[in-house]
């Protein structure tokens, strides 16, 4: 391949692309195969991605992402009822947005390390979450949140066009982002960010990052000024956790507070840990399996439970739903919390390690037989 692309990152590039492009396919044996689920999977998956080139290449750990996260889903928001229903103006307007807002706190954020970085994003996002209940009423709504309405003034669409009748829908110049539209415009987005992060990674910027998260005290004494390098960091990582935010809205057009939790910046950095820090395809992987535990898992009900165990006895049927019901429906969080749980403790490097695990395992098997191939052939001659 070309300086621009290696060809291993040509074949990961293009596999994971398979892969989001086929979902719809993949996902049907598991029962997710349907558009808001897996449009939600292509959302967190950049939400995480994004998080994974601030904490998996310099270090620094964020709870604060969730901030960015609901600044992007309220500055679609007021794009769409201010300008046009044109997701495009949204996903740009969110991007300034939240590059602006992480570029402010990255800025004061970054004066520290370690643990009090951590503690100063999770200040600023737990004062952004109040604010937005509080003082930013007239921006945010409180508690009720941001929907579209149909006396919104969106002055694009008024200039050129008559409103449409209807509640109104997000769209992409006059096609409707609901349903499949809706899922493969969020893909096109994570493949975007996907390159995005596979580019940087193998970068000369990606390495500096690398090397801040080796020993930063190190750079700093030879005179290397980092922080450049980790602003830069923290504001593509903002950023890309607004465009999440903005697309959510495409997905529910509706921006709330709720989005800015402390539990939903929890949430991305579980994503990323489960998946592998450090790693292109782990927190996506990540981010997949906690949504498809938060959908799936918690709609299991005791019916349900039924039906699956119809093949026991009354009587062994009556325990298993009993035993399962305490890990589905309302308590799907302790089948999540019990599977990261076995990822920590026997995969600390994610779900990634234990793919380069089995793939060792399988060349030292292949290996292996070959060996035994030619002793075998030795030993007849």
């Amino acid at each position: 391949m070309t300086s621009f692309m290696s060809r291993n990152d040509f074949i990961l590039f293009a596999g994971f692309s398979g892969v989001v492009l086929l979902l719809p396919i993949l996902a049907t044996p598991f029962g997710a195969a349907y558009p808001d689920l897996l449009q939600r999977f292509m959302i967190f998956g950049i939400f995480a991605l994004g998080f994974n080139i601030l904490f998996g290449l310099t270090g620094y750990l964020s709870f604060g992402h969730a901030a960015f996260f609901g600044v992007g889903s309220y500055a679609a928001m007021w794009s769409f009822k201010l300008l046009s229903l044109n997701a495009v103006p949204a996903l740009i307007f969110a991007l300034v947005v939240s590059g602006l807002f992480a570029l402010a706190i990255g800025f004061v954020s970054l004066r520290r390390s370690g643990i009090y970085f951590s503690i100063l994003t999770l200040a600023f996002a737990q004062m952004s979450y109040n604010l937005a209940y509080s003082v930013l009423t007239p921006i945010t709504n409180g508690e009720t949140g941001l929907r579209m309405a149909l006396n919104d003034p969106r002055v694009l669409d008024r200039m050129f066009f008559d409103a449409p009748p209807g509640m109104p829908v997000p769209s992409l110049f006059g096609m409707s982002l609901s349903g499949w539209n809706g899922f493969y415009f969020s893909a096109f987005f994570l493949l975007a960010t996907f390159f995005l992060a596979m580019r940087i990674t193998n970068s000369p910027f990606g390495l500096m990052l690398k090397g801040i998260k080796s020993n930063q005290n190190r750079m700093n004494y030879t005179g290397f000024n980092t922080r450049p390098y980790t602003l830069s960091a923290f504001v593509i990582s903002g950023m890309l956790a607004g465009l999440a935010g903005a697309l959510l809205v495409v997905t529910d057009p509706l921006a709330g507070a709720e989005r800015m939790r402390w539990t939903a910046s929890g949430e991305v950095v579980l994503m990323t840990i489960l998946g592998g820090v450090g790693t292109l395809v782990g927190p996506v992987l990540g981010a997949w399996i906690i949504k498809y535990f938060e959908n799936i898992f918690s709609s299991f009900n005791a019916h349900v439970l039924n039906a699956f165990y119809d093949f026991l006895p009354d009587g062994a049927r009556e325990v298993a739903v009993t035993i399962s019901s305490k890990f589905v429906g309302e308590g799907w969080h302790l089948s999540l919390g019990l599977v990261f749980v076995l990822i920590v403790v026997f995969l600390p490097g994610g779900i990634m390690e234990g793919a380069r695990r089995i793939a060792a395992w399988i060349g030292r098997m292949g290996n292996g037989s070959k060996t035994a191939r030619r002793v075998g052939t030795q030993a007849a001659e």
